[in-house]
């Protein structure tokens, strides 16, 4: 009854139970699985990447080719999952931050751009302009975590990270996908991710990582701006 409240309050916006997503690309498909919260992996091109593999049940899961990893707090990075993922081969890229905390983790900058087999990676910002748990403090300190923006096939897909609604978020270009954190109090509003989407305008939205948040206030935000919302249950497990 929760997930058919929800999806009749969300109108027209597309809902369902956090399925696969395929998307078609000049490289072949790409498919995405989300997995909960923040945490999901990318099957394209006969590699295996995940992203924040750090909440949800990863039993029976393929081994990682690729680790992405956005954050140090514990709904993004959960070195025993890793552990439980990656094989002699697989690539864990980084913050320097979560790098020094997962051996064998290579680092990534903001503006930096990596290659993990047929996928582009680049580190944008991610972080707090002014919400912390006291003053003076941000719960996600600029150069600490990022977002990532990868490529396959030509096709852009940004996932935010944690982070509020920066002027690097705003200035993003030719973005796809986008998969925007909401929740608070540490990172932004759905009304303030809405207005963030509606600044670089992707093709497909979806917010991710919203545990507790208004995502008909996120839908009404993009309404007439021509982004498609997609709604997924990301807690269905």
């Amino acid at each position: 009854m929760k997930r058919l409240t929800l999806a009749l309050a969300l109108g027209t916006a597309a809902f369902c139970a956090a399925p696969v997503q395929e998307f078609t690309t000049s490289a072949g498909p790409l498919r995405l699985t989300p997995i909960q919260h923040a945490s999901l992996m990318i099957q394209a091109g006969g590699k295996i990447l995940y992203l924040d593999p750090a909440m949800g049940d990863f039993s029976g899961m393929q081994q990682a080719d690729y680790i992405l990893i956005t954050d140090i707090h514990g709904d993004h990075m959960a070195a025993p999952i890793v552990a439980k993922l990656k094989k002699p081969s697989t690539e864990i890229v980084a913050p320097k931050a979560v790098a020094e905390r997962i051996s064998g983790t290579t680092p990534i900058a903001y503006g930096e751009t990596k290659t993990l087999g047929p996928f582009t990676v680049e580190s944008v910002p991610a972080y707090n302009l002014t919400r912390g748990p006291s003053v003076g403090k941000l719960y996600h300190d600029k150069g600490r975590g990022c977002g990532y923006i990868i490529t396959y096939g030509g096709k852009r897909f940004y996932f935010s990270g944690d982070t509020e609604a920066t002027p690097e978020m705003k200035a993003l270009k030719n973005i796809d996908v986008a998969f925007v954190c909401m929740n608070l109090p540490y990172t932004m509003t759905p009304e303030e991710a809405a207005g963030a989407v509606r600044a670089f305008h992707p093709a497909i939205a979806y917010p991710y990582h919203y545990r507790g948040s208004d995502l008909n206030a996120f839908k009404k935000g993009l309404d007439g701006s021509g982004v498609e919302v997609r709604i997924l249950d990301w807690y269905a497990n």
